[in-house]
């Protein structure tokens, strides 16, 4: 029969080049799925790997959706790697947005060059609070984040249906379940005129820079990854494992709410029920696929990306459902993870005795 044994020492070459096998196998499956659907593969690799990149206003949209997920995925990999498993970030990019769409809706613009930062800190405080449930019920009732984290997501979402479809709702909105248009002043910033991209694409890379030199370069971030590696050999060093809990969340939580509040008010420009697209989870597929390392992410947040606009294109020129975006993210997840185990474990064949 078949059986896994552990490698004496895993492949450093192929623990990050098993990403690059895994994105190719997901290619080939994704070939045989249009062929089985009756379209051309060669058109639907290009709907998805060249039309988002084809153009300057093709590669400022991808650099426009890339945003969220890189600056949510960036706070997840430093849960990961603290042995915390956030996987409700979602949840907080969705009240990040409500509370990002409270500054706005409530502020004027006597507030001047403040309300921008005001909105985006909006946003942080939201995702904080949020994931700091989490974080409460984990320290003082041993609760699984797992389960909590993924619970509070669905109460978000219904926190911002009725909020949308009562108390917030435009009075002249033709009865659209949406908040008013905010006001120019409260919203993001655009890099160049004719094109979407906004300043958050520049707030991500200088989050890159940062999350980079907080795990790699200073002891709090050593202390987060020796407690998520080796639990036992942080606390006999001393490091607290409730300082790691609430820092890895709050941290992870306040980046979901700047990419929701980054979203409410960049491009949607209104807080509406379609808020939650998937980013929160999606960015648990970037974070690993970028091995949990800022650089990487940076990446996969485009792969990913790519992914999206692949699929809203796909569905408008192949007639495909909306679902393929979903089927592409799960192969390349389900690859990867298959790479990861050979990486760590070999297939070995052994007889059954009689």
């Amino acid at each position: 029969m078949l059986r896994l044994e552990p490698r004496p020492q895993p492949s450093p070459l192929w623990t990050y080049a098993s990403p690059v096998l895994a994105l190719a196998i997901t290619v080939v499956i994704g070939v045989m799925l249009f062929t089985a659907l009756g379209k051309d593969p060669v058109r639907g690799l290009q709907i998805f790997f060249w039309e988002p990149i084809k153009s300057p206003y093709a590669w400022s949209e991808l650099a426009l959706k890339a945003t969220p997920l890189l600056i949510i995925a960036l706070g997840l990999a430093l849960c990961f790697r603290s042995n915390v498993w956030n996987i409700g970030a979602e949840g907080q990019f969705v009240v990040g947005a409500i509370f990002a769409a409270g500054v706005a809706l409530s502020a004027d613009r006597s507030w001047g060059m403040l309300l921008v930062p005001a909105v985006l800190l909006g946003g942080v405080v939201g995702g904080m609070v949020w994931a700091g449930i989490t974080a409460l019920l984990r320290d003082r009732f041993n609760a699984n984040e797992i389960l909590v984290s993924l619970m509070l997501v669905y109460v978000a979402i219904q926190i911002l249906n009725y909020l949308v479809f009562g108390p917030w709702k435009d009075p002249m909105g033709f009865n659209m379940p949406q908040t008013p248009r905010f006001d120019s002043a409260a919203r993001i910033p655009r890099l160049f005129d004719g094109f979407r991209v906004n300043i958050g694409v520049i707030i991500a890379l200088v989050g890159v820079a940062l999350m980079w030199l907080f795990m790699f370069r200073t002891y709090a971030g050593y202390a987060q990854q020796v407690g998520g590696l080796a639990p036992a050999a942080a606390r006999y060093a001393g490091f607290s494992s409730r300082k790691a809990l609430w820092l890895a969340l709050l941290v992870s939580g306040g980046a979901a709410g700047l990419a929701g509040a980054l979203e409410v008010a960049g491009p949607i420009g209104q807080l509406t029920p379609h808020i939650p697209v998937g980013y929160g989870f999606a960015a648990i597929i970037v974070a690993f696929v970028g091995r949990l390392h800022p650089v990487g992410i940076v990446f996969s947040a485009i792969l990913m990306s790519m992914f999206y606009i692949g699929g809203e294109l796909a569905q408008s020129r192949l007639g495909l459902p909306k679902s393929i975006n979903g089927v592409f993210q799960g192969l390349l997840l389900f690859a990867l993870l298959a790479c990861d185990t050979l990486i760590h474990y070999r297939v070995v064949f052994k007889r059954r005795r009689g």
